[in-house]
């Protein structure tokens, strides 16, 4: 009876050792079929839920925007279906968990908190840095001697009448 009990716990750490993102593929598995399902709750009700009659300008105006927002979501949401595909295919290829950039392993803490990334910690903290002062650089003031080009060139029009 040990014995069996043994066998069946050998058994299921085989299991483990042979994908240890079986997990996380389930998830992204439950996590695609709900943005799915979301998806098409929304296109079965359609976007335009009654805007058509709002006579109120005021209306119209909050009601577009609502729209909009839900559009920018819906293309979030799209592209995090993207990342999902390609992370299921990744575990599928045997690559999940390589860094794209180094080449190292990507802790297995850090896949399950985001099983869309491609990067170890170490090379996401070096890429955000990168941005960070990449969009933050102030670029020097050229200073011309002379008059602005584009306004030199166009005849003053006196716009009083």
């Amino acid at each position: 009876m040990a014995t069996e009990r043994n066998n069946r716990m050998k058994t299921k750490k085989k299991e483990r050792v042979t994908n240890p993102y079986e997990e996380i593929k389930k998830d992204l598995e439950k996590q695609k079929e709900a943005l799915l399902a979301d998806a098409g709750v929304i296109l079965g009700s359609g976007l335009n839920q009654g805007n058509e009659t709002l006579t109120d300008l005021g209306d119209q105006a909050s009601a577009e925007a609502d729209q909009n927002f839900i559009l920018r979501l819906r293309e979030r949401e799209q592209k995090l279906l993207k990342k999902i595909d390609e992370a299921i295919d990744r575990i599928n290829e045997g690559t999940f968990g390589v860094c794209e950039s180094c080449g190292g392993q990507i802790s297995v803490k850090r896949l399950k908190a985001r099983p869309v990334t491609t990067l170890c910690i170490d090379c996401k903290t070096k890429q955000e840095a990168e941005e960070k002062s990449g969009s933050r650089k102030i670029l020097p003031l050229e200073i011309s001697s002379g008059p602005i080009p584009s306004l030199a060139a166009q005849p003053f029009r006196n716009t009083r009448l």
